[in-house]
């Protein structure tokens, strides 16, 4: 099995991702998970998604898996770590978990799987070997 990189993200809670509970509504761990993703790829990787999309190509999530274990509340940091987990033909499965800040305890964790699709047709397409070995650092 294949061990890659780890990469870190600190993101902070706005006050438009609080519910009617007074805690981050559970949609919005995707979207921290999606901005670090975004912030990694052009920092971590060098090739941003605006990359793939200049060689028309996207990516598409097919699936996602939370593990909920604490809320976050207005105003609290958070860091979102992420890493792949594995490659498949046409796409990968991106790990993540997020902890609260200062404390360093576990908020979520989970992995999105991903599919590279051509943004013409939506339709899935090989990952290239070239990405594959960018992205296997």
């Amino acid at each position: 099995m294949n061990v890659y990189s780890k990469f870190e993200t600190e993101l902070s809670v706005r006050p438009d991702d609080i519910d009617l509970y007074q805690h981050v509504h559970s949609t919005r761990y995707l979207d921290y998970v999606l901005a670090a993703r975004f912030e990694q790829m052009e920092r971590c990787y060098k090739m941003p998604m605006q990359a793939f999309a200049t060689l028309g190509l996207g990516w598409f999530m097919a699936s996602a898996t939370i593990h909920f274990k604490r809320p976050l509340g207005w105003g609290d940091r958070m860091v979102v770590r992420t890493w792949i987990q594995q490659f498949t033909a046409t796409g990968c499965r991106v790990a993540f978990e997020i902890e609260k800040l200062p404390t360093g305890k576990r908020v979520c964790d989970g992995h999105c799987d991903y599919t590279l699709v051509t943004l013409a047709t939506g339709r899935a397409t090989d990952l290239p070997a070239e990405f594959r070995e960018k992205y296997s650092i």
